[in-house]
Formats: C-alpha cells, structure tokens, sequence
C-alpha cells in the first residue's frame, strides 16, 4: 500500500470520529479531495524541480502514534530557550503535553488548535481565520483535512506579549516511522506585539516526517517576529508551510535557521493586503553530508507604500543540496514599494549543489525592486591575509562564515535566542572562536 491509499483509507476512519455537524467537516472533506486529486508533488512541478520526495514516501509511517511516552524535562532541557522566562507550547508525538508547556489566558491565548476548533467560544475566530490564508494545495490540503492538534495563539488589540512564545514538536521516535502534521493559527490584532519560536525535534534516529502548516494574520499596526529553528536528525524531514497574511503598517519578520535534517523544505508566502506594510525574510543555512534545503518564498504586493527584504545566506559542505526559489510579485495598484531580495552562497565541498532562482514580477511602473544571487567559495585572498596574521586555517575559515552569516544574525531581536542560534553556527562550523555575532 503507497503512503497516499495509506492516508486515504486512514482518512476514511478518522472522519468516522468527526461530528458531522462541525463547521470544518466540509473543509476537511473539500482538502482530502484536492489531496487525492493531486498527490504528493514531484519534480515534474516547477516549484518542485530540485526537491524530490521519493525517497520519504516509501517509509511506512504511522499516522496517529498509539504510544503516549512522558518526558523528563531534563532529557529535553537543550531545546528549550530556557535563558529567559517564556511561554511555551509542547507537543510529544503530536499530543499536548501539560507537563512541558506553559499556557495561558491571561489577557492573550496561548492554547491549543483543539480547544479552538472544538468550542463554541472561539467558533467566529476560526470561521473567520481558518484556512483563509492558507494555499490550497496538495500537502497543505492533506495537512487540513487531518488538522488535530497544534498552537492556536491569540493577541488581542494594543495587548503585547511580556513574554516570548516556544512552540516545540517533539518526535519520540517510539514508532519506526512516524507522520506528524501540526496545525498553528496566530493572529495578531490591531496594535498588538509578539515574539514567537517554533522548532521540530526528533529525540530518535527513526524517521520522521513532519508536513507543518501555520496561519498567521496581523491586523493593522501589528508587529510579529518569528524564528523557526530547524536542526534536527538525520532522518528527521520537515515539510513546513507558512501564510502570513498582512494588514496596513504592520511588520512581521520571519528568520528559518536550517541547520539539520534529511529533507528541509520551508514554503513561505507573505500576502500584503494594506499600505504601509514590512515584510521581512531572513535564513541561514548550513548543512553537510547528504542534507537538502530548499527555501520558497513569495512576497505578494497588493497595495501600494510598502516593503519586503529577503536576505537568505547559504554555507554548504559535503554533498548537501541548497535550493534558493524566491519571487516578489507586484500589483499594478502596488505603486511607490521597496522590494529587496538576496541570495548568496558559498560552496565548501566540490561535490556541494546550489540551485537559486530568484525571481520578480512586477506590474506597477513607480517602484524599486532589486534581486541578486551569489555562489562562490570562501575568499581566498581573505584566507591568506587572516593566516598571515597568525590564524590557524581552521579559525580563519570559521571567521569568514561568521562573517558571511552575520547580516542575517543582526536582526535577530532576542538577545538569549541569538547566543543560542551563534553557538549552533559554531557547533556547525566545528571550532568555538570565544564570541558571538
């Protein structure tokens, strides 16, 4: 039985246990239908042509975990940005675990996708945000129509968050192979502020395959800083979709580290639907051995006095893949925008594999929008003078990457997140130099 006939005769029973008269019954229905009809996609597709799945579909992989495992703090402790107080929601094996997370009502909601897709209170929020920003497409269809458990995050107007927000997957690898597909809806309302991290970690070198869907909508003069963490097993592969839907003069960043995993595919759509607004994207990748990384984005510009700003950096070694497609699409009713897009990359290992494709679409006349792509390897001139002062190879070539790297980690606006993001470049590159970034 393919891993797709798998799905559709699990969907089958697990829509048995649905209410019939739910609000999403339709949508799920409408969702698995779309998955059926276009499948998993393959490199045929042009969003797809450096990225093949083949070799994840082949895993016989549980769908719903049986198991429910507890974890000790202390096994997990390193994962968690435990510098600083935060609030934190934790999932084992896609299940809520009270005894990890920290939740709370008190003036904002930092609850679970259950609670609001299950009760009534919450039923004009999720009709009115569910799955409206949200492509529909064959794996984030495939996420909806399964759609169970994940964060659902609520600021209210001129409220803002005291704290940072952790949302942890944790896979425990207690099944030989397992499939998760965590849910996030966040919406951020007029004037509000929040900081969120989210990562996927494997605790196993079983295989996981995660298919990742988060929603996020921030209203008028909103500001939203996102970091996604992703460094994770060698047989652990993230699918991770994100939608955020922007209202007039709010900003929102969202900055991917790409450290780990077999497959990493990061899907980032950014929609501006009023003047004013900033959208920022940033990502650092590094990877070796056989790890493939591939970072989509799409800023849409829809109304006019706004700006988007992509900096992606890429370090590959090894025999590691990067794939670079990202594209800035203008309105013609877009006028007077600031759109920037950068891509640069540096191949370590003759064997390393870069493919980039940056890309505009424009149709308004009173713009400025620019893109640029860079490979190479690390400077050879720069190498020779940092020896010549008495550094030994090995630091001077780490110097240079941090060097590289080091526009994207600026931005950063967590101070403990940051230390925590320059010790992981370091653990990367191999050599401790004494200082951050």
């Amino acid at each position: 039985m393919s891993l797709k006939e798998k799905l559709q005769s699990t969907y089958i029973a697990f829509e048995d246990h649905l209410e019939v008269d739910s609000p999403l019954h339709e949508l799920r229905t409408a969702a698995m239908k779309t998955f059926e009809e276009e499948g998993f996609p393959t490199k045929k597709e042009e969003a797809w042509k450096y990225t093949s799945l083949n070799s994840l579909l082949k895993k016989d992989y549980s769908i719903f975990p049986k198991s429910d495992t507890a974890i000790e703090f202390k096994d997990v402790k390193k994962y968690f940005l435990h510098d600083i107080d935060t609030y934190k929601l934790v999932f084992v094996d896609g299940v809520y675990s009270s005894f990890l997370s920290a939740s709370t009502h008190d003036k904002i909601d930092v609850c679970l996708m259950s609670s609001a897709l299950n009760k009534d209170k919450y039923k004009p929020v999720i009709e009115t945000y569910f799955n409206k920003a949200a492509k529909k497409d064959s794996l984030t269809s495939l996420n909806t129509a399964f759609t169970k458990e994940g964060a659902y995050i609520r600021i209210p107007k001129h409220i803002e968050a005291q704290k940072p927000i952790e949302i942890i997957n944790f896979a425990t690898g207690n099944e030989a192979a397992v499939l998760l597909q965590p849910r996030n809806l966040i919406i951020v309302e007029e004037n509000a502020h929040v900081q969120i991290i989210e990562r996927h970690q494997s605790l196993s070198d079983n295989a996981v395959l995660t298919n990742s869907v988060t929603e996020i909508f921030a209203e008028k003069r909103a500001y939203v800083d996102y970091y996604k963490i992703q460094n994770d097993n060698e047989n652990a592969s993230l699918i991770d979709h994100t939608f955020v839907s922007q209202e007039r003069d709010s900003i929102c960043s969202v900055h991917t580290f790409s450290f780990g995993g077999k497959i990493t595919r990061n899907n980032l759509n950014f929609v501006q639907q009023g003047e004013g607004c900033d959208s920022i994207l940033n990502g650092v990748t590094i990877i070796e051995g056989k790890q493939h990384v591939d970072h989509n984005t799409l800023v849409h510009h829809i109304a006019e006095n706004c700006e988007s700003h992509q900096d992606y950096k890429g370090i590959f070694d090894g025999s590691s893949t990067g794939v670079f497609n990202g594209k800035v699409y203008v309105e013609k009713e877009a006028q007077k925008l600031d759109a920037f897009q950068q891509n640069n990359n540096i191949l370590i290992s003759d064997k390393a594999t870069i493919n980039a494709k940056p890309q505009l679409e424009i149709f308004a006349d009173d713009v400025k929008c620019s893109h640029g792509c860079t490979i190479g390897q690390l400077d050879e001139d720069a190498m020779f003078y940092l020896q010549s002062r008495g550094i030994a190879k090995k630091e001077a070539r780490a110097l240079l990457m941090y060097a590289f790297a080091n526009t994207v980690l600026e931005s950063v606006k967590i101070p403990e997140l940051k230390a925590r993001i320059n010790k992981l470049i370091a653990d990367k590159i191999g050599v401790n130099l004494g200082f951050e970034v």
